[in-house]
């Protein structure tokens, strides 16, 4: 009895040891992304869907943007990888401005796109989220899945709730949004769920032209602020 009881606290030990190298490692993450964005500048996070390839039209959509903002004095982040994440770090590259790349490590690996010059690798989702919110100006939500209705929301919510800055948060394709947009204000708003500003937050683009004048006149007037 008194050897199972010493294997049992033995394996306690061992779990908060585990746990306590575990806060380490993710400390370390945190480290990592500051000190390599510390000096990024204004910046634009885009978030979309991976599956994307270069022949869809949001692809090009994005890439054009990428461009633009980059035109337009912006780094471009992004998750690193393929699809939308991809054409905005390709994008940004072709222009010559600052490409980031935020990949995660997932057990059907997520290959890093080849054109991000600033590529950091996060093992902890929470971790990889806070980069994409503390350093970006503006947060682009490109046509997605649910990893990109994740970003949105999250984004959204952070807002709402004052615990990052009043940042735009632009949907683009009215097409592709409209009916997300129409629930939120038939039911959310509709119940008194939310408020009539919190659906301000979001924005919604048509095209890559329209996504940057709303970037350049929020991040002006955040500014003069």
């Amino acid at each position: 009895m008194k050897e199972m009881a010493g294997k049992h606290q033995y394996l306690i030990d061992e779990f908060k040891l585990g746990e306590s190298w575990r806060l380490l490692k993710i400390l370390g993450e945190f480290v990592d992304g500051v000190e390599a964005l510390h000096d990024l500048g204004p910046a634009v996070s885009m978030f979309g869907s991976s599956r994307m390839s270069e022949d869809c039209p949001y692809y090009q959509a994005a890439v054009q943007t990428a461009e633009k903002l980059v035109e337009n004095g912006f780094a471009v982040i992004t998750g690193g990888g393929g699809g939308i994440m991809e054409a905005g770090n390709r994008g940004a590259a072709k222009e010559n401005g600052r490409s980031v790349g935020l990949n995660i490590k997932l057990p059907m690996e997520q290959k890093p796109n080849p054109y991000a010059d600033v590529q950091l690798e996060f093992k902890y989702f929470f971790i990889r989220k806070v980069m994409f919110v503390k350093y970006a100006a503006a947060y682009i939500i490109m046509p997605g899945g649910f990893g990109t209705l994740d970003e949105l929301f999250e984004s959204v919510t952070l807002i709402q709730t004052h615990r990052i800055k009043p940042l735009p948060v632009i949907l683009y394709d009215s097409a592709y949004w409209g009916g997300l947009i129409d629930w939120i204000k038939c039911q959310p708003l509709e119940n008194d769920m939310i408020s009539p500003e919190d659906l301000g937050i979001m924005k919604v683009a048509d095209t890559p032209q329209e996504v940057v004048d709303i970037v350049k006149e929020t991040h002006a007037a955040s500014e003069a602020f």
